[in-house]
């Protein structure tokens, strides 16, 4: 029975061995529940002041910008300086900017555009410390133990995604914005103790005084491997991620209303931390690439499955499937990077992972909704699965190296 339970649920061998990825791992995983209660305060202080949903979409917007410019420049920053202090930097930055939040909801000042100013700094300073923390587990953990560390940073990352909005929600609803806020800011002290506790990680060698943007654009344009699990990702978030679509599915499907579009847009988040929870196999699997392009396979297969069905419960299930074999391709593209690529590269490697992470899922919202326009939202969701699952193929078709990558002998 133990060693069942071993090989099915998630491996914590990078906790119990390791005393500072175990203290990053849960000051993070704090973090992310505040960070996401932040976020439903926001949108719900936004709308409350504007009584419009233009209005409070428009969050999104003021964070995607610093998202993509910071990451970026953030990754090369962290194959310049040592990550441990920028992502000191990052973290106190983050604390601040909830702290002002919370300040502005105690005095009630009721400023839309501070607001709007408050998330973009708020993203900026994420996306410029975020490379650092994730080119710091190489470091922090033996090469054996990264698939099992990737898997509990994602179910760190779903955590926050789950119960974050849920007790942003209830705190919200009995004491107001101001308690997701305060609490928030006071979550930032556990990333704050593990980050001051760990070592220093200065860039090794001389390759960080010299790291710039594009020496890592051109690194990844000349690493065919780690090109085609970005690739892959793309193909996934583009075609495959029908998210825009969820209020017209919600009524048009199963004749729903808000509250069954909260339930299609929680179910992928409770596959994905389902996934993470339950993969004590993922390190017995060595060709990462085509557990990579299966999964991706996967997801678009589930997604042309949900448009198919009309019944709720079904079409959560897909969803929450789809998020699952998202989680498991997230596992292996991180180990790939973290492994295949040299630690003077990691941090702009991580940058150009967040920028396909940010932009990706904002041009499928694009693609589904410009597709359901011309046609129908089921015909959007199902050509939308199909053409993930054709572009995993034609992927498979042009790189086969890639369905022979091996971790055991990787090769960017």
């Amino acid at each position: 029975m133990a060693a069942a339970a071993r090989n099915t649920l998630a491996d914590i061998g990078p906790l119990r061995d390791n005393p500072d990825y175990r203290r990053v791992w849960a000051g993070q995983s704090v973090s992310a529940i505040g960070q996401q209660m932040t976020a439903v305060a926001v949108s719900v202080q936004v709308y409350d002041l504007t009584g419009s949903s233009f209005a409070t979409g428009l969050v999104g917007l003021f964070s995607l910008g610093p998202l993509i410019a910071f990451g970026l420049y953030g990754g090369a920053v962290a194959d310049r300086v040592d990550r441990r202090k920028l992502g000191l930097i990052g973290s106190a930055g983050l604390a601040a900017v909830s702290a002002v939040l919370a300040v502005q909801a105690l005095l009630g000042l009721g400023a839309v555009a501070l607001l709007y100013a408050a998330v973009a700094v708020q993203s900026g300073f994420f996306a410029l410390s975020s490379p650092a923390r994730s080119s710091m587990i190489p470091r922090l953990v033996p090469r054996h133990h990264l698939p099992a560390a990737n898997a509990l940073n994602t179910i760190s990352m779903n955590l926050g995604m789950t119960v974050g909005p849920m007790l942003g929600g209830i705190l919200i609803g009995a004491y107001g914005v101001r308690s997701a806020y305060l609490v928030d800011t006071v979550a930032f002290g556990a990333t704050l103790y593990a980050m001051w506790r760990l070592p220093t990680m200065r860039p090794l060698g001389d390759a960080g005084r010299r790291a710039s943007v594009l020496d890592g654009l051109r690194f990844l344009q000349k690493q065919p491997n780690l090109r085609t699990s970005f690739l892959a990702d793309l193909a996934a978030m583009i075609f495959g991620l029908p998210r825009a679509l969820f209020p017209a599915i919600a009524v048009g499907f199963y004749g729903g209303g808000p509250g069954t579009v909260g339930l299609l847009v929680a179910a992928p988040a409770v596959g994905a931390l389902a996934g993470a929870l339950f993969s004590g196999w993922i390190g017995k699997v060595h060709r990462h690439g085509a557990a990579v392009l299966a999964a991706v396979c996967a997801w678009g297969l589930s997604i042309a499955a949900f448009g198919l069905v009309r019944d709720l419960w079904l079409g959560l299930l897909l969803l929450a499937a789809a998020g699952c074999a998202d989680t498991v391709s997230m596992i292996f593209r991180n180990t790939m990077m973290q492994v295949a690529a040299p630690d003077e590269m990691r941090g702009r490697l991580q940058g150009i992972f967040i920028v396909v992470v940010a932009g990706g899922p904002r041009l499928g919202d694009f693609e589904s909704g410009t597709v359901a326009a011309l046609t129908t939202p089921t015909i959007s969701v199902i050509t939308g699965g199909l053409a993930c699952v054709a572009a995993v193929l034609l992927l498979a078709a042009r790189r086969p190296a890639f369905l022979r990558y091996d971790a055991r002998h990787p090769t960017p």
